[in-house]
């Protein structure tokens, strides 16, 4: 089997790493409203991140990055 010109492999792969970052971006957003979440029903985000083991500001940060888009 033939290996497919550079420029053809280099698109592909640019192609798979936009895919990627998207389904990153996706599910840091996922988490981050899954952290808002979990905030709202224990009353505050720093039970959310003692429980997680988590900074607050990392967690308050990620709530507010990725759930006032």
């Amino acid at each position: 089997m033939e290996t497919p010109p550079w420029r053809d492999r280099l698109r592909a792969e640019e192609e798979l790493l936009e895919q990627l970052e998207d389904q990153a971006e996706q599910a840091r957003r996922r988490r981050a409203q899954a952290l808002k979440d979990g905030a709202d029903e224990l009353g505050s985000v720093y039970a959310v991140a003692k429980q997680l083991d988590l900074s607050w500001t990392a967690v308050a940060n990620a709530i507010k990055k990725y759930t006032t888009a």
